[in-house]
């Protein structure tokens, strides 16, 4: 009897073990773990757990503190940030203005950075109290504290990123809810509770294991045997998801896109000549094209301004498929045909699909397109090179708008790998920085897509949906517009 009883006792607490354990499944390998220097979504969602933000946004696109408990502008330059009292990074050490201090100036500072862009208007950060900062704009920059919401607003402990220099990102310490544990490469990510976290009673997972599952079939497959618990889920997947009685499906309109971007600094027709870019994209059926790949969940766009965010400019209309405006405008161009173009993907289902319905629907007008698919890290490296002619690939979308232009789209600017340049295009840019008001700002962004919808250094396709399959043994997941999963409130 009493073995029984204790076999009894270790089912018991093994399936309370188990049932702490949170498995999320994602679609790619995340880059560096370091908001100072990450580039990709999947890096930002693993971030999501590791690294809380200053402040971030609701279900309604509004601003909320979260390290921070406030904030204020003194006038159009000055910024106070009221940082919350009692916090700790995952090493013990206190997150107070000096820590803040020295996470912004090192995400404006250090070398390769890709947050200097999105707070290149600050000019200094001061200590105010223990408690309170400011911080002091060159001149007026609206979207500064939306900025705030995504990495750039992600605390990081000035012990640890000291400590480690350069290699910060392989074990990143931060304020967020779990820790690090481990990584290995292209399989999965270990995070455990950090029981110093400042907001703890919203936690109730002691472990959480991100694994990396580039084919969505076999993702999903793992949702349906319980070897996952969430998931994220292709439009194409969304109704066998639906259809099993262990698994629910949330799904939110998404801020980001899906585009071609196309290498300027090359040496092909297609980077030459705007015509030839221009006949490229009448060659695409937008339409078409989400219905095959995405179950027309996708909606087109020729803009990087999702219909779900209040800037998204309503006049710029999607251009027409016109296969014989495009065949006519290569003749003018007085190219060669075929136009060969070389499409670098995603080896995953979705992103191989995508590059050859494009491949297809391309070659009708002219052009003989190579699909070459590689590893998601493959891809990052060879368009950080240069090393593309033109590229599918996309953005997940920030809470402002700034956030989906200004890095890709003005000279110089660290996501820019079309090495676009166009001065009316960086003047667009720069006065929408600075305008306040919502509609005159969204009436600005209308002209940036009319001018680089002329000149086509990116290709807008399609704006996303966010769909995260859920075991039935998990409560309160829920997605933010911009695709991230937040940990909190989420329980067995």
């Amino acid at each position: 009897m009493r073995r029984l009883l204790l076999a009894l006792v270790i089912l018991c607490v093994a399936g309370q073990v188990h049932a702490q354990v949170l498995r999320i499944g994602m679609r790619d390998d995340p880059d560096i773990l370091d908001p100072t220097l990450s580039r990709t979504y999947v890096g930002t969602l693993v971030m999501t757990a590791l690294c809380d933000k200053l402040f971030d946004f609701d279900a309604d696109q509004k601003i909320v503190p979260v390290l921070a408990t406030g904030y204020e502008w003194v006038d159009p330059v000055t910024l106070l940030i009221r940082v919350r009292p009692g916090v700790l990074f995952q090493d013990g050490t206190p997150l107070d203005a000096a820590a803040v201090k020295y996470t912004l100036d090192r995400h404006a500072g250090l070398p390769g950075s890709f947050r200097r862009n999105e707070i290149g208007a600050m000019e200094r950060v001061e200590v105010v109290d223990p408690l309170t900062v400011r911080v002091v704009l060159k001149q007026p920059f609206s979207p500064f504290v939306a900025v705030l919401t995504d990495r750039a607003g992600m605390m990081v402990s000035p012990k640890a990123a000291e400590a480690a220099g350069k290699d910060f990102g392989l074990r990143p310490v931060c304020a967020g809810p779990f820790r690090f544990v481990e990584r290995v490469a292209q399989d999965r990510i270990v995070l455990e509770r950090f029981a110093g976290y400042w907001d703890a009673a919203r936690i109730h997972y002691d472990r959480v294991t991100y694994r990396v599952i580039p084919d969505s079939s076999v993702r999903l497959a793992n949702l349906q045997a319980g070897a996952l618990e969430l998931g994220e889920v292709a439009p194409l997947d969304v109704e066998r998801a639906r259809a099993d009685p262990k698994l629910g499906v949330v799904s939110v309109a998404g801020l980001g896109y899906g585009a071609l971007s196309i290498n300027l600094a090359g040496s092909g027709p297609i980077a030459r000549d705007a015509r030839v870019r221009r006949a490229f994209e009448l060659s695409l059926d937008r339409t078409a094209l989400s219905q095959v790949v995405f179950a027309g969940m996708y909606a087109p766009t020729a803009q990087a301004i999702s219909a779900a965010s209040p800037y998204h400019a309503p006049g710029v209309a999607v251009p027409p498929h016109d296969v014989a405006a495009a065949r006519a405008l290569l003749q003018q161009a007085g190219v060669g045909m075929p136009v060969r173009v070389e499409l670098l993907v995603y080896n995953t289902p979705q992103g191989v699909q995508a590059g050859e319905v494009i491949q297809a629907m391309a070659g009708e007008a002219g052009f003989e397109v190579k699909v070459v698919a590689a590893e998601f890290g493959a891809v990052i490296a060879a368009t950080n090179r240069g090393d593309f002619q033109m590229t599918l690939g996309g953005w997940s979308g920030l809470l402002d708008p700034d956030s989906n232009s200004y890095a890709f789209l003005h000279t110089g600017s660290a996501l820019n790998i079309a090495k676009y340049s166009n001065a009316v295009a960086d003047r667009l840019l720069e006065e929408a920085r600075v305008e306040a008001d919502l509609s005159k700002r969204r009436a600005v962004y209308e002209q940036v897509w009319r001018q680089v919808g002329a000149d086509l250094p990116i290709i807008y396709l399609w704006t996303t949906r966010n769909i995260l399959g859920v075991s039935k043994t998990v409560q309160g997941a829920t997605l933010l517009a911009n695709g991230l999963l937040p940990l909190q409130d989420v329980r067995p």
